[in-house]
């Protein structure tokens, strides 16, 4: 997000007309994300076919693509690590709650819109929002905590 690359990209999503104005050419930095996203899913799923030694259907069925963003939007779009904490979670919920049998889909769909009302952010841009917000206080207000937590017990 921080090359010069992902600049342009940022600038195309956000103002593409302007960025056609400043001289980069929009439809090649599109069809070079586009490119470099199909490499990267093509070998995420020979290598998972290379591990597992089974290639199934249920691999290339759309519900597969509704997973993977719903792990990306749970996890946090934007972060690196906001869609391995995202798998995390729904492999691990899907697990936890597969007694229920069919009602899982419709649990963690549930499940899903309470975390998007409430983690506008996903998990973790959540988390690192709240670092920044507590970096950022006072350094008055800083010590009085740090008083408060570390006094000694009388």
């Amino acid at each position: 997000m921080h090359s010069p690359f992902g600049q342009v990209l940022k600038a195309i999503r956000e103002n593409e007309p302007r960025a056609i104005s400043l001289g980069y050419d929009a439809e090649k930095y599109k069809l070079l994300a586009f490119v470099l996203s199909a490499t990267l899913s093509g070998l995420a799923g020979s290598v998972k076919a290379i591990v597992f030694q089974l290639a199934s259907l249920t691999d290339v069925h759309w519900t597969m693509s509704g997973e993977v963003v719903l792990m990306t939007l749970l996890g946090g779009m934007g972060t690196i690590f906001g869609p391995v904490v995202g798998a995390f979670a729904i492999v691990g919920l899907e697990s936890y709650l597969s007694g229920f049998g069919q009602w899982v889909t419709v649990i963690t769909g549930v499940i899903f819109v309470a975390c998007v009302l409430a983690f506008r952010r996903g998990i973790v841009g959540e988390l690192i929002e709240l670092w920044h917000r507590l970096r950022r206080t006072p350094p008055a207000a800083s010590a009085a905590l740090r008083e408060v937590v570390v006094a000694p017990q009388e």
